[in-house]
């Protein structure tokens, strides 16, 4: 977009992301899943040529404190695309999202910054659409699928388009049915989304590249109309088996839970166990109990809206 004058609002602007966990098993890389378990983000622009920075909450002690904070970077990464960059930034986060646990951290902070840009300029939406934020996330994230959720909400099918020949991220939503909901086992230890895409192989065999995709076609009906299917459509052959090294006791956790009925998977690149299910709180209850030491459960509701 062509450098203009924006004018910048005084006030705070607020907004608050929610955890997203992707691939759900089959939908490796493209399917994402939005959960009320929501980080907030309060910024200002300032006069002076600073950047105030404090966070609070998840993850306090590792992310940056300075204009390389991710949030911060965002916020800029989206005020130069509306057209102008303020000299100063004041930000406030309260993390509540785990970081390096699968569940989305680094898209809440992209799409958190892009949301305060937005919210930050006069008409900041005729500036910045939800679909050029969905792009410049892509761009910020390296990948679309747990930024479509962040964005969206409820349930996304996110995937990388040639247009003018620039690779951008694009995705749709689709209705989750109003029975499901999620239950996340999130353990202490972290690992990197870096680390676990080179444990991925270059080739797959044929015949699981037929069983991923049938199952990741059914996914979608499972989750707006059939979570009966949840079980057979969150069987993955692309990805979990090939990274077990890195997660052995997430691993365990999801093979135990798929004996007894129950659909797990690893969220995202791991390490956390996510299920989804229909289950009655006593149900669910007794899922928890699976959990071995060294996790903690969360019993989630589907967040049906994303970035607010």
């Amino acid at each position: 977009m062509a450098a203009q004058r924006l004018t910048f609002k005084a006030q705070l602007a607020q907004v608050s992301v929610p955890a997203t966990s992707a691939n759900l098993g089959a939908g490796f890389d493209c399917f994402a899943l939005a959960f009320e378990l929501r980080d907030r983000y309060a910024a200002q622009v300032l006069d002076e040529a600073i950047f105030d920075v404090d966070v609070s909450g998840e993850g306090a002690d590792e992310v940056k404190r300075d204009k390389n904070n991710l949030v911060i970077k965002s916020m800029l990464r989206g005020f130069e695309f509306m057209g102008q960059k303020p000299r100063g930034l004041a930000l406030r986060a309260l993390n509540v999202t785990p970081h390096g646990r699968g569940l989305g951290s680094s898209a809440s902070a992209i799409v958190g910054g892009l949301a305060l840009a937005r919210e930050l300029v006069l008409g900041g939406d005729q500036y910045m659409s939800l679909e050029e934020m969905m792009l410049l996330a892509t761009e910020l994230e390296g990948h679309p699928d747990n930024v479509a959720a962040a964005i969206y909400g409820g349930a996304t099918i996110a995937w990388m388009e040639d247009i003018y020949g620039v690779k951008t991220g694009r995705a749709v939503t689709i209705p989750v049915h109003h029975d499901i909901k999620a239950i996340l086992f999130i353990p202490e230890n972290h690992l990197s989304t870096t680390k676990a895409r080179k444990l991925l192989p270059e080739t797959v065999p044929h015949h699981d590249a037929v069983l991923n995709s049938s199952h990741a076609a059914l996914l979608s009906i499972a989750l707006t109309s059939r979570p009966d299917l949840l079980l057979t459509a969150t069987e993955d052959f692309l990805h979990q088996r090939y990274r077990v090294d890195a997660y052995p006791k997430s691993m365990l956790l999801v093979d135990k839970l798929r004996a007894a009925g129950v659909a797990a998977t690893i969220s995202g690149a791991g390490p956390s166990v996510m299920v989804l299910h229909t289950a009655s709180a006593g149900e669910v209850l007794e899922i928890q109990k699976a959990a071995p030491a060294g996790f903690i459960s969360k019993d989630l509701a589907i967040s049906r809206s994303g970035v607010e």
